[in-house]
């Protein structure tokens, strides 16, 4: 050996981390508390959804033990070209449509009289939004039993003078029953997002408009609307997307019936498996009905962020 020990090797050093690597990291150390909960979304939601799409490739009935081939895309064909099919879906855009709109319309009105300083203004925003917090079934069941009943029901009492008081609304007008007692639920939901946005105008903006001499339906229309314009599209992003899925309304007040004449979608696609006991079909319908809602709710979103931006850049 030689009497003069060698040195060590001198390691390289590391090379530095540019600032966009650093803040990746940083962004990683951010995300990763927030693995376990992506994958249990992903578990609870997209693999439910992607059986959902392997049964609308099969046809599966219950009522067939010799069922369950593959269909292809048979099953969409079959649901696409349903008449009943076809009526449950104009019936969920009319029920939705009709109930957000007027909704949204009740709702403006009262969050225009809540805005205004009274007695009791507490008591009366109180009782205002209590029809949110009923349950839908026991909202139903009390429209069905205290409002519409034509013998006991308090509606045929009021509509007696007028000859109205023996009708059977449930019955015979089975889609306005189910979009009125859903207008009683949804109203205090877009009054309260519509008085967020009036609480939020600058009160020398209307104080201006007076000043300028401007009337009251000019205020409301020049000034008002345009300020609660993005409140009032994320009421009706909203409100479509929760209405569009409604089941125990229709369920409890009018089974779908008489027929298939109040059956929305939702309703439909549970007649179609529990009741027709066809897994392959009933998937079908469901695949299409997340698709077109995606499709709606992509739209909507896309709208309400151009209206921000716009709103964004006007103010710089």
């Amino acid at each position: 050996m030689s009497a003069t020990a060698t040195a060590p090797a001198e390691r390289p050093a590391a090379p530095a981390r540019t600032p966009r690597a650093r803040r990746r990291a940083h962004g990683w150390s951010l995300r990763a508390p927030l693995l376990p909960a992506l994958i249990f979304t992903i578990l609870v939601t997209q693999l439910p959804f992607l059986f959902t799409i392997f049964y609308s490739l099969r046809s599966w009935n219950l009522l067939r033990p010799d069922s369950g081939t593959f269909a292809g895309l048979d099953n969409y064909a079959y649901v696409l070209t349903d008449a009943q099919f076809l009526g449950a879906a104009l019936n969920t855009v009319v029920i939705t449509a009709s109930c957000v709109l007027i909704s949204m319309a009740v709702g403006i009105g009262l969050a225009m009289l809540l805005d205004r300083k009274f007695l009791g203004r507490g008591v009366v925003r109180t009782l205002l939004i209590t029809p949110f917090l009923i349950i839908p079934v026991a909202t139903a069941l009390l429209w069905k039993t205290t409002m519409f009943d034509p013998v006991f029901g308090l509606l045929g009492f009021v509509l007696t003078p007028f000859g109205l008081g023996d009708v059977n609304w449930v019955s015979q007008y089975p889609v306005v029953s189910v979009v009125t007692a859903l207008v009683w639920q949804w109203s205090p939901f877009m009054m309260l997002l519509v008085l967020a946005g009036l609480q939020s105008q600058s009160r020398d903006v209307v104080e201006a408009g007076q000043v300028d001499g401007a009337n009251r339906w000019q205020m409301f229309t020049n000034v008002t609307l345009p300020h609660l314009r993005r409140y009032i599209e994320l009421g009706v992003l909203l409100g479509s997307i929760y209405v569009v899925n409604t089941f125990d309304t229709i369920y409890m007040m009018t089974q779908g019936g008489p027929g298939t004449a109040s059956s929305n979608l939702p309703f439909y696609i549970y007649q179609r498996t529990f009741l027709g006991f066809d897994i392959g079909q009933s998937a079908a319908m469901g695949v299409i009905v997340v698709i077109g809602t995606i499709v709606v709710a992509t739209l909507a979103l896309r709208l309400i962020f151009r209206t921000f931006m716009s709103d964004q850049e006007a103010k710089s």
